[in-house]
């Protein structure tokens, strides 16, 4: 059993930065893939970011391709979400997930999710 916990929500202006981190435990981290997700009122959850567990490289949904980034640390069971230029409509619950098998295809639609963790709220005021 996976226990995935994040941090790093909160209130941020138009423009600014936040950084998300998401710490696992009770599993073999290295061979999970990593998502982030989000989940904004009356809307579904939607993929953000991903990271294979073969590949360091980050995957992005279009909509933060070149504002956000994916990055995780095997060593302290650590996956981290910078997000820089936020738009208000960044606005939305962040919730971080582990897939023990599957595709960065599959992942984008949120297919073979093992575990999720609870969430974190952020807050893009315009």
């Amino acid at each position: 059993q996976v226990q995935l916990i994040e941090s790093g929500g909160g209130l941020v202006q138009a423009g600014g930065s936040l950084r998300l981190s998401c710490a696992a435990s009770g599993g073999t981290f290295s061979t999970y893939n990593m998502g982030w997700f989000r989940q904004a009122p009356g809307k579904e959850r939607e993929f953000v970011a991903g990271v294979m567990w073969i590949d360091t490289s980050g995957f992005y949904a279009d909509s933060v391709k070149g504002r956000f980034t994916i990055s995780r640390d095997n060593a302290k069971n650590t996956v981290d979400l910078q997000m820089n230029s936020l738009k208000p409509e960044d606005t939305a619950v962040y919730y971080c997930a582990a897939a023990s098998e599957g595709s960065a295809q599959a992942m984008r639609k949120l297919l073979g999710i093992n575990y999720w963790g609870q969430g974190t709220q952020v807050t893009v005021s315009s």
